[in-house]
């Protein structure tokens, strides 16, 4: 089935734990690299070349094809000022944009809000996996989180829809004293209400979907094959949201990084052929990143928490290529140990924002960074 509907929709994949981006976009061509990593450098002969300096992941062929094709971004260097190797702080940094204090507000859940301003779609941002990622945190902002499309909702096991009201309702009252009326039974009501009709209009998908294409047995192929039923149904579904992981390498590194990227690179090439026979491909933006990248040595047989990663877009729209600058691996240039961050992240979320999404960046990243070139206005 191709879809009719044509508006732009951007899916982000976050790879958790802190993905090693030496190992992923591997400066080949260096050999301080080799020096660094006696123990996890990937050998030349190995390598996916991108160019006489650096080259691919092994195992990350059908992103190497994006790449052929001059459809694959290498955002090289990314970070932010004053790194946080803590996962926690660095993912709510990343998140919800604000590096130098506490965000109350998640990127992607402001960018839905903006999107749809009068909150008549709870669909416009869809997340696959248990949970809600931060950088959906918005007020008054509803973001669906599917583990199963066919299971998805509040209360699924109950099938008449009566009986699905009355159940929402007992529970609103249970926690409020004045029957019912204070402000958390009013959000548990409303919460339940979105849950209920965003479950009925989701169940849909699958049905709706048509497809030739073959995923992988991986949890991020199946989100991906979620996002792809729920784009090619025509919801008005903006933003979707999956991860992979863990990326957390400190052993075996080799073995545990290079499955890792067969399943994400995998999965990508699925979805990637998925879309364009759903006619979807050239309005489609995929963003992948992680909270940070690794330390330059390694420690024998894995890699410790450190900064300065990548992220790549993806998609029918991007203008292929390296943008940002590759960290120097000189000593003189690291920051205790670690890559030096080149380009701010928010640079690419303001680039996203402003010339995929049409928004005002802005507010949203809270303040003005430079664009990169990877989309076109």
């Amino acid at each position: 089935m191709v879809s009719t509907n044509k508006e732009r929709t951007l899916v982000v994949i976050e790879l958790v734990g802190g993905n090693d981006g030496l190992n992923t976009v591997v400066p080949y061509g260096n050999g301080l690299y080799y020096d660094n990593r006696p123990g996890i450098g990937i050998s030349q002969d190995e390598v996916l070349p991108v160019d006489s300096e650096i080259g691919f992941n092994p195992n990350m062929r059908e992103v190497k094809a994006l790449w052929d094709r001059g459809e694959a971004a290498i955002i090289e260097g990314i970070g932010y000022p004053l790194p946080n190797r803590s996962h926690f702080r660095s993912r709510d940094i990343w998140y919800t944009a604000e590096p130098e204090s506490i965000g109350s507000q998640g990127w992607l859940g402001a960018a839905i809000r903006d999107l749809d301003s009068s909150g008549e779609n709870v669909l416009t941002g869809v997340n696959f996996g248990r949970g809600l990622p931060r950088a959906f945190v918005c007020k008054g902002v509803p973001v669906a989180s599917v583990g199963d499309l066919e299971t998805y909702g509040l209360l699924p096991d109950i099938d008449d829809e009566n009986v699905r009201v009355h159940a929402l309702d007992a529970l609103g009252r249970m926690y409020g004293p004045d029957g019912g009326k204070d402000i958390v039974a009013q959000s548990l009501r409303e919460n339940g209400a979105q849950a209920l009709m965003g479950a009925d209009i989701l169940r849909t998908a699958p049905e709706l979907y048509s497809s030739s294409v073959e995923y992988g047995d991986t949890p991020i192929a199946n989100s991906l094959k979620g996002a792809a039923q729920v784009m090619s149904a025509g919801l008005g579904t903006r933003i979707l949201y999956a991860q992979h992981g863990s990326f957390d390498t400190h052993s075996n590194e080799l073995q545990t990084h290079a499955k890792l990227w067969q399943d994400v690179s995998g999965a990508i090439g699925d979805f990637t052929d998925d879309l364009k026979e759903q006619g979807l491909w050239n309005n489609t933006l995929i963003l992948v990143w992680s909270e940070f990248g690794r330390r330059v040595q390694d420690n024998g047989t894995g890699c410790d928490h450190g900064s300065g990663g990548v992220a790549f877009a993806l998609g029918g729209a991007v203008q292929g290529g390296r943008y940002g600058q590759y960290p120097s691996l000189r000593e003189a240039d690291l920051s205790e140990g670690d890559l030096a961050y080149t380009n701010d992240f928010r640079s690419t979320y303001a680039t996203i924002l402003d010339r995929w999404l049409g928004l005002d960046p802005d507010p949203i990243v809270h303040g003005q960074f430079e664009q990169f070139g990877f989309l076109n206005r």
